[in-house]
């Protein structure tokens, strides 16, 4: 706190300022008493910095203020530019986040409104935690498999983290960070409760994971098993990662991305991303546990006790902490009901439907 005493507003540019505050408070939890991920301080920090550029370069102040003098206007400013920019409800609540850090650290706390106070609708930044649409790789009609083998062929790194999605769920960055040797472990290692034994052998998933949060999945299947071993032949070395050692983990992560695109992986090519792996194997959870289709895909409703326990398990080997993150990746009773019925909403508001035209071919 000393050093923002020795630099008082107009003694040090804006800039410097900020760097101080990230400097003293990036480390921080904004609601919590504990720290924050590497990715949660790097995107913070890049984020906060483009801010406070934006404020001079398009939001048409001519003197850019010391962070400590931040106000309101500032920050309908910077509304006023996502609105005008188009983004996604998630980066605009992730943003809304990052700013309300920065309050805090200026003393400030409720100085960021809630993002209607800003002329921000619902749609606008409310994030869709329900899918609404299958974005499985079966959904979008991909033979997986086989363009599986094809990735391993031009890539095994890439085939490999692949093959570890396909089995496990995994999330991009904690297949291509997974150590395929040590990260194999007896049931005895996991800290488990007995009641909770599926298999002699677990994989644990922490590098990488969502706010490094530890999981254990049980290694039941010979899908598995076999992407385990091929996994190990790549990363040969007991400690090594699934990635190319001559790359940093940013290089591998954008190589990845790179290779998918390679083979036509994205929603405008193929009408599915490399997520859709994952979500492939959490519907394929749901399907086993309810013996039902998942609601994204309209199927049957399993009794409630049974779509219960098949949403826990869904939450658990997808490493989330709520059973309702299941709804991401297999949707939910409601909006299948509204997809079959589209006219039923606008029948209780009052509103006559009317048949709409066949789409032109």
């Amino acid at each position: 706190m000393d050093v923002l005493k020795r630099n008082p507003p107009g003694s040090a540019s804006p800039e410097k300022i900020l760097e101080i505050l990230l400097e003293l408070f990036n480390e921080q939890h904004t609601a919590k008493q504990k720290t924050v991920s590497h990715k949660t301080r790097h995107d913070r920090a890049v984020y906060l910095r483009r801010f406070l550029k934006d404020l001079r370069s398009r939001a048409g102040f001519a003197t850019l203020p010391d962070p400590r003098n931040l106000g309101g206007r500032h920050i309908q400013a910077t509304a006023d530019l996502w609105r005008k920019d188009q983004l996604a409800a998630a980066t605009i609540q992730t943003y809304l986040s990052f700013l309300r850090g920065l309050a805090h650290w200026i003393g400030k706390p409720g100085m960021v409104l809630p993002p209607v106070a800003y002329g921000l609708s619902p749609s606008q930044y409310k994030r869709q935690e329900v899918a609404q649409r299958d974005r499985s790789w079966t959904g979008a009609g991909i033979d997986i498999d086989p363009l599986i083998a094809e990735i391993c062929a031009k890539d095994r790194y890439v085939g490999a983290a692949l093959r570890l999605i396909r089995a496990f769920g995994l999330r991009r960055k904690e297949a291509v960070m997974m150590r395929p040797h040590a990260c194999v472990v007896p049931f005895e290692a996991t800290g488990l409760p007995m009641e909770r034994r599926k298999a002699d052998k677990y994989l644990w998933v922490r590098q990488g994971s969502k706010g490094g949060r530890p999981r254990f999945v049980p290694i039941e299947t010979q899908m598995q098993h076999e992407a385990l071993a091929f996994a190990q032949q790549v990363a040969a070395m007991a400690k090594a990662h699934l990635s190319d050692p001559s790359r940093t983990l940013k290089q591998n992560l954008n190589h990845f991305s790179y290779m998918l695109r390679v083979f036509g992986l994205s929603l405008a090519e193929r009408g599915a991303t490399g997520h859709g792996l994952r979500h492939e194997v959490l519907v394929d959870v749901w399907r086993r546990q309810t013996g039902t289709e998942p609601p994204v895909r309209d199927g049957e409703r399993p009794p409630v006790e049974i779509a219960n326990a098949a949403r826990q398990e869904i939450a658990e080997i997808a490493g989330h902490a709520r059973k309702r993150a299941a709804g991401a990746y297999i949707g939910s009773a409601r909006a299948a009901g509204q997809r079959k019925e589209p006219g039923t909403q606008r029948a209780r508001a009052g509103i006559a439907t009317q048949p709409t035209a066949p789409p032109e071919r």
